[in-house]
């Protein structure tokens, strides 16, 4: 799952954005408004944790563009000012919660996937396709009773698979969910995480086509 992080303290965001990615999710970070702005339409994002003093378009600003534009994704707010006014001001705009630094850390996160799984009813239950299930509760992956290790990409890219099976991904789909800005592969690197994860389920006792190839458009789980 894809976090899109707006903080122009690099201290916060650094530290956030490894606790984030420590989660098992994929986080980009953006440190003004505008540039939040323009990730928010280049990317697919499942939540927004957007800091309410930023430079050249504001929290406040940038969430209430967010809304105007219809998108629907969970929005944390973060905020060094502790007032009503300023929570009620966060919630007309269209955030969905309003956390007041310093913040806890632990608590921060719980707030989070309360968030997400507001937006995504799944995302505490079991992911279940043809004998492989995997549990985003404690990250476990198993084929007929049978653990699979996998890597963190080899994860989240099944994840995107079980969430969305009636879909097929493009390699370039899979890059803007599975990877941040920052850090984009090639579209070579895609076929080497399906290769790896078809062969870890084929050790299991699966079919070796579970994931499927459909040619010219991309991956998806076989039906």
């Amino acid at each position: 799952m894809k976090i899109l992080l707006v903080e122009d303290d690099d201290r916060i965001a650094a530290a956030l954005s490894e606790a984030l990615s420590d989660c098992h999710y994929v986080v980009d970070v953006a440190i003004d408004g505008e540039k939040g702005w323009e990730f928010v339409q280049s990317f697919p994002y499942e939540l927004l944790v957007l800091d309410v003093m930023l430079p050249k378009l504001d929290g406040m600003q940038l969430c209430q563009r967010v809304r105007q534009h219809g998108y629907v994704m969970p929005i944390l707010m973060l905020t060094a000012r502790d007032t009503s006014t300023d929570k009620v001001m966060g919630l007309d705009v269209g955030a969905d919660d309003y956390v007041v630094k310093p913040f806890d850390l632990k608590e921060l996160l719980a707030r989070i996937r309360a968030l997400l799984r507001r937006g995504i009813s799944s995302i505490t239950m079991l992911l279940e396709w043809e004998g492989l299930q995997l549990n985003p509760n404690n990250y476990e992956v198993t084929y007929a009773g049978k653990i699979l290790r996998l890597t963190p990409k080899e994860y989240r890219l099944l994840e995107l698979l079980l969430r969305h099976h009636d879909r097929t991904f493009s390699k370039g789909e899979i890059l803007e969910h599975l990877w941040s800005f920052d850090d984009p592969p090639n579209e070579e690197t895609v076929k080497v995480h399906i290769r790896g994860l078809r062969q870890k389920i084929k050790q299991a006792g699966a079919e070796s086509d579970l994931i499927e190839t459909v040619y010219g458009l991309g991956y998806r789980l076989k039906h």
